[in-house]
């Protein structure tokens, strides 16, 4: 089963069909490496305004889901 949220979009040929913020090029991988690498929400919206808290929020629920769907897999 697909993975959805409203403000998540995949197209493919877009970023390399990478979820992307609706109507944005901005990747979820885009917005989790911002926050690893130290960034806060702030910086991240002052650095690109066309983002909103709830695109971070977003960004974060669907990388969470993501991991909850992974499943590991042992080697014999």
């Amino acid at each position: 089963m697909a993975i959805q949220h409203p403000l998540i979009e995949i197209v493919p040929g877009k970023r390399g069909g990478k979820p992307c913020i609706r109507g944005q090029r901005i990747t979820v991988g885009d917005i989790l490496g911002w926050l690893s690498s130290g960034m806060s929400h702030a910086e991240i919206l002052e650095d690109f305004p066309d983002l909103q808290e709830d695109h971070i929020r977003a960004a974060l629920a669907f990388a969470a889901d993501r991991e909850q769907r992974t499943r590991s897999v042992v080697a014999p």
